[in-house]
C-alpha cells in the first residue's frame, strides 16, 4: 500500500479551554495527544497546520442562526436573568456548561474539520486528522452530551460538494445521534455507529432498527452493544460490517469518528477495548484506500486518550513507534509504567455472548443488502469552496511547545470530588 498524504491540524489554544473543575470533558487531553505525536516524531511524516477558525456563517450551514448567535454572545458572566431562558432552550447547563471562550473553542475544532474536508475535496491529501473534532451529539438547535457545534455534520456538508456518497463511521462508546439525525432522510450519507445501548445509557438512541426514513431508509445503520465487549468481539463485528457497507454503498469518502471512551477503563465507559484493538478499526478503515477525515470524540481518562490517538496517528502515517512513552512535557501523566499499551482491558464482565453478536452481525448485514444499489446523484454545478488554500500557505506549523505550564488546577484533585481517580464513574 502506497504511503498516504496525511495532513494534521492542531491549534495550541485548543487544550487551554476548561469545561469546569468537576466536568469529565477535558480539552487538555488534546495537548497531551499533540505532545506524544510530536515526541514520537510523527509530525515528520505529515503536513502540520494550524487550522482555519470557523465563523458564525460556517456553523450556520447546519445549525440554526439563533443558536449560534447565542453561543457567540453567551459568557459565564451573562448567563443569569433573561439568558437563563435561552440557555434552557438551547440545552446549555450542567452537561454542556457555559465556559470562558466557548465560541472560540467551537470555532477551533469546527474550523479544523472544515479545512480537512476542503483539503480532501481538492485532492491535496488522502487523510486529514483533527483529534479536536468529532463532537457528534450536537443538534441543529441545541447542545448535547458535551458537544456544542457538530463539526462532523459541517464537514460532511462540505464533502458532499464533491462526493456523491459519504460514509460516516463512529466507534465512540456513545451513539452518534447528532450525525444520524442530520442525515436521517438522505441517501447521500450513510451513518454507521458501534456503541453501547440499553440501561438508559446516554443518549438512549441507536437501536438496531433505527434505519432512516424516506430517501434515507436503510442508510442509517446501528450496532448496539452490551457492557464489556473486547477486542476480538468488536473486530468480528466491525470488519465484516464495514466490508459489506463499502461493497454495497460504494462511498467515495469516509469520515471516521474515533471516540476513545470505548477503551477499557474509561471513566464514562463500560467496554474492554485495548489501544491496539481500537486502532485496528482505524487500520481497517484505511485499507479501503478512500479519502478519509479522521476525528476525535469522547474519551475521559485523558492519559489513555492521548495514548490511543497518538498510536492511531502512527497507523495513519505507517510509522512503527516504540511501546515506551518518549520523554515529553507531560511524562508524569503516563506513570508508573510509561507504556503506550497499558493493560486496560477486562475490568468489566463481557455481556456480549457469541449468539448476541452473531445476531447483530446477521441483522445489520441483511439490512445493508436491502440497498438496491449505490445511489447516484444528478449532475449539477459544484458550489464554490468556502476557503482558498493558497491564501493559507503562510501558516506556521505549531510546535506543540509552551513557554508556560498550560495545565489547569482542575486537572489534579485531592478531595472527594476527584473525577480523575481511576475508579471514578460518572453517569451521563
Amino acid at each position: 500500500m502506497a504511503n498516504k498524504r496525511v495532513v494534521y491540524f492542531y491549534d495550541e489554544d485548543v487544550g487551554n479551554f476548561h469545561y469546569g473543575p468537576s466536568h469529565p470533558m477535558k480539552p487538555h487531553r488534546l495537548t497531551l495527544t499533540h505532545n506524544l505525536v510530536f515526541n514520537y516524531d510523527l509530525h515528520r511524516k505529515m503536513e502540520v497546520y494550524k487550522p482555519y477558525r470557523a465563523t458564525y456563517h460556517d456553523m450556520c450551514r447546519f445549525h440554526s442562526s439563533d443558536y449560534i448567535e447565542f453561543l457567540r454572545r453567551v459568557t459565564p458572566q451573562n448567563t443569569a436573568g433573561v439568558q437563563n431562558k435561552l440557555a434552557n432552550n438551547f440545552n446549555v447547563g450542567e452537561d454542556c456548561p457555559v465556559f470562558s471562550g466557548l465560541f472560540d473553542f467551537c470555532s477551533i475544532y469546527t474550523g479544523a474539520s472544515l479545512e480537512g474536508a476542503v483539503r480532501l475535496n481538492q485532492g491535496v491529501c488522502d487523510i486529514a486528522v483533527n483529534w479536536a473534532g468529532g463532537l457528534h451529539h450536537a443538534k441543529k438547535c441545541e447542545a448535547s452530551g458535551f458537544c456544542y457545534v457538530n463539526d462532523i455534520v459541517v464537514a460532511i456538508l462540505e464533502l458532499l460538494k464533491y462526493h456523491s456518497r459519504v460514509l460516516y463511521v463512529d466507534i465512540d462508546i456513545h451513539h452518534g445521534d447528532g450525525v444520524q439525525e442530520a442525515f436521517y432522510l438522505t441517501d447521500r450519507v450513510m451513518t454507521l455507529s458501534f456503541h453501547k445501548y440499553g440501561n438508559h445509557f446516554f443518549p438512549g438512541t441507536g437501536d438496531m432498527f433505527e434505519l432512516g426514513v424516506e430517501n434515507g431508509r436503510f442508510y442509517s445503520l446501528n450496532v448496539p452493544l452490551r457492557d464489556g465487549i473486547d477486542d476480538q468481539g468488536y473486530a468480528n463485528l466491525f470488519k465484516p460490517i464495514m466490508q459489506a457497507v463499502v461493497n454495497h454503498y460504494q462511498p467515495s469518502c469516509i469520515v471516521l469518528q474515533c471516540g476513545a471512551d470505548s477503551l477499557g477503563c474509561d471513566r464514562l465507559g463500560c467496554f474492554n477495548l485495548s489501544i491496539k484493538g481500537h486502532g485496528e478499526c482505524v487500520q481497517f478503515a484505511k485499507t479501503f484506500n478512500l479519502p478519509m477525515l479522521v476525528l476525535g470524540g469522547g474519551g475521559y481518562t485523558i492519559k489513555n486518550v492521548a495514548r490511543c490517538w497518538a498510536y492511531e496517528t502512527s497507523l495513519l502515517v505507517d510509522q512503527d513507534i516504540s511501546s515506551e512513552i518518549p520523554f515529553n512535557d507531560y511524562l508524569e501523566y503516563f506513570a508508573p509504567d510509561f507504556s503506550l499499551y497499558p493493560d486496560i482491558a477486562a475490568r468489566i464482565e463481557n455481556q456480549n455472548t457469541k449468539q448476541y453478536l452473531d445476531h447483530i452481525k446477521h441483522t445489520v448485514i441483511e439490512n445493508v443488502k436491502c440497498l438496491t444499489g449505490a445511489p447516484s446523484v444528478q449532475m449539477q454545478e459544484v458550489p464554490p469552496d468556502f476557503m482558498c488554500l493558497e491564501a493559507m500557505e503562510d501558516q506556521e506549523e505549531p510546535d506543540g511547545r509552551h513557554d508556560e505550564d498550560s495545565r489547569f488546577d482542575g486537572e489534579f484533585y485531592d478531595g472527594e470530588h476527584d473525577v480523575d481517580k481511576e475508579d471514578a464513574y460518572v453517569d451521563v
